[in-house]
């Protein structure tokens, strides 16, 4: 209880963010989880329109992945795929992307992984380009369930995906978590924010809730001294020790 009273900042990742500002009190548990249910589903109608996914780059420090983006849509295009999809779609840590966009880009990017000097480069178990032009269909139904819920000003710093800064009011919340859907999670931007202090000012407490500690990992990536004061709460624990 002592940590939730005492926390100054919150951010999720993706899906995460609602969680975030449920947390800081800017929405409602119900209604924030029915706008992830209108979400969830506009996504996945999206998807569904066209053969793309998201592939997992760990690359070399000569790594380019703009460029390695603009010849996988110019492959694209040679195929006879009008307007093709190619982009970063996931800031994790350096040296570490998530690409996504149609899938015949993808697996050009797979084939020619050493050219572009991927030391690591694997398809996500997922069934679209999130985060990309791609989720547009999507925009519409989250932004219209949105306006119909209550959102407050936070009572504790929220930072955004969308540009890694700290949400300033209901109406900017509201406007970036619509733009989240088609925008890059710029998740090591974010960190980089969180942590910035001055030379030899502390780092605070970092508590990553739920499944995994994926985030953690790229907190150590990120910020060797933060990730040094970070623990995993697995948010399943409590709920198995009830039951027993």
């Amino acid at each position: 209880p002592q940590v939730v009273e005492r926390c100054v900042a919150a951010a999720g990742y993706s899906v995460g963010e609602f969680a975030a500002l449920v947390f800081a009190g800017a929405m409602g548990f119900a209604e924030a989880l029915y706008a992830v249910k209108v979400r969830a589903e506009a996504m996945q109608k999206a998807s569904e329109a066209v053969p793309s996914g998201m592939l997992s780059v760990i690359g070399r420090r000569e790594a380019n992945y703009k460029f390695a983006c603009l010849e996988a849509r110019k492959h694209c295009e040679s195929l006879g795929i009008e307007n093709p999809v190619c982009t970063v779609s996931n800031y994790l840590f350096p040296d570490s992307r998530v690409i996504a966009g149609h899938l015949q880009a993808l697996e050009f990017l797979q084939e020619n992984a050493r050219k572009y000097y991927f030391k690591r480069a694997k398809m996500l178990p997922v069934s679209g380009a999130f985060h990309t032009r791609l989720m547009e269909p999507a925009v519409e139904p989250l932004a219209e369930v949105l306006k119909s819920i209550e959102i407050q000003k936070p009572l504790l710093c929220v930072y955004s995906n969308v540009d890694g800064k700290k949400y300033m009011h209901s109406k900017h919340i509201q406007k970036l978590l619509v733009k989240q859907v088609v925008s890059p999670v710029l998740w090591e931007q974010t960190m980089h924010s969180v942590y910035e202090r001055k030379q030899g000012t502390e780092f605070p407490y970092t508590y990553e809730v739920g499944p995994g500690n994926q985030l953690g990992a790229i907190l150590k990536q990120c910020n060797l001294k933060a990730w040094k004061q970070y623990k995993h709460v697995d948010a399943l624990e409590d709920e198995e020790e009830a039951e027993i």
